[in-house]
């Protein structure tokens, strides 16, 4: 294996958890927030830095995918109507090593995509297969940087299950879980539980499948520069 490492740009800290047990990969944490990831990935510059993939869980856009299922990226759609394309040949292994993934473009957006009418709309409008809040902040990096790119995302919540309240405002800045803050909206908004607990299942069964991802793949997410 060449010497150096991958940057795995992650929301949630299990995701990042799951990204460092494969040898060779350092996770940026950006709690759901785009100058915090932004700041934090700069600083993780250094000589020795390979590549840069968005790894974790998104939110299902094309109509028919499950939670649990894989998605490669092949390009970050922005709201700014930019463009960022995935390595072909990190995404290709990726690809091969990942049975039954799917393979199609990302929207990057600054917030939650939320409700499952914006996401059909979002769907109609650029064909992304999944939406999620570090792929165009990584992508936008790794172009300045001029560092390889790959997108690994796994589907929690599907294109047909708005979100509720409690599971968008149910993050700390550190990607940890905010549990007080979820049981204060449930306490104000008692009908929330059974989409809460639909998502949380979906979300288990998405963090599963991200698991098998990294045994797949092996020491660094499967970057060509370093296999």
């Amino acid at each position: 294996m060449t010497s150096g490492f991958i940057i795995a740009a992650t929301g949630l800290k299990a995701e990042a958890r799951i990204a460092e047990r494969s040898q060779g990969v350092k996770a940026v944490i950006g709690g759901g927030r785009e100058d915090r990831l932004t700041a934090l990935l700069h600083q993780s510059m250094a000589d020795g830095v390979r590549g840069l993939i968005s790894f974790g869980i998104a939110g299902g856009l094309r109509p028919g995918l499950k939670p649990g299922t894989i998605i490669i990226g092949t390009s970050v759609l922005h709201s700014s109507g930019r463009v960022y394309p995935s390595d072909a040949r990190w995404s290709d292994r990726l690809f091969e090593a990942l049975p039954n993934a799917e393979s199609g473009p990302v929207a990057g957006s600054s917030t939650i995509i939320a409700n499952r009418d914006e996401k059909r709309a979002i769907y109609l409008s650029s064909g992304a297969f999944v939406a999620d809040m570090e792929s165009h902040v990584a992508a936008q990096i790794a172009a300045e940087y001029r560092l390889p790119f790959a997108i690994l995302r796994v589907i929690a919540d599907p294109s047909t299950l708005t979100l509720p309240p409690a599971a968008v405002n149910g993050l700390n800045p550190d990607g940890s879980p905010n549990i007080p803050a979820v049981l204060k909206s449930l306490a104000t908004q008692p009908s929330q539980l059974w989409d809460i607990i639909r998502i949380a299942g979906a979300t288990r069964r998405a963090m599963k499948s991200l698991f098998r991802c990294h045994r797949l793949l092996g020491p660094g997410l499967g970057c060509a520069d370093l296999g």
